[in-house]
């Protein structure tokens, strides 16, 4: 990880709700963000505002996600997600979130990804894979 990497780092995105987005379990008439593709948005949101800060090899993963998904944000608007880095421990990140259509607040809280180096995440996988009976992943898409 790079010193950059601090408290009050901050990234908004925004996001055009389309189709893939929705839920369509209620009809075309009520065709909402979903709560899913929210966290989705969120997750991406903040690794993109991480990878800025971490070091050749490191990427990051969810550990967490706790929101309170608040208004119901119709196809076709935009959605503007914000991530701030709120603290730091270690390896671990926690995030504020949240995210607003042109109404309103959409949804607020937490999220938190953790630090890893790369290939040895690729390595332990591979040995729960083995583990499980399973071909790991680079094998399996040859």
């Amino acid at each position: 990880m790079k010193t950059t990497l601090a408290p009050g780092l901050t990234l908004t995105r925004t996001v055009a709700i389309d189709r893939e987005r929705t839920i369509g379990f209620m009809g075309e008439a009520a065709r909402v963000y979903a709560t899913p593709m929210l966290v989705r948005d969120i997750e991406e949101t903040a690794r993109d505002l991480l990878l800025a800060h971490l070091d050749p090899g490191e990427d990051t993963v969810g550990t967490r996600v706790e929101i309170d998904h608040l208004a119901a944000t119709l196809m076709g608007m935009d959605v503007e997600i914000t991530v701030s880095v709120a603290s730091l421990s270690g390896r671990a990140v926690s995030l504020e979130v949240s995210a607003r259509d042109t109404v309103d607040l959409v949804c607020r809280g937490r999220h938190n990804r953790f630090v890893v180096d790369v290939k040895s995440t690729e390595a332990r996988l591979a040995a729960k894979a083995q583990k499980a009976g399973l071909r790991p992943a680079a094998q399996a898409n040859a």
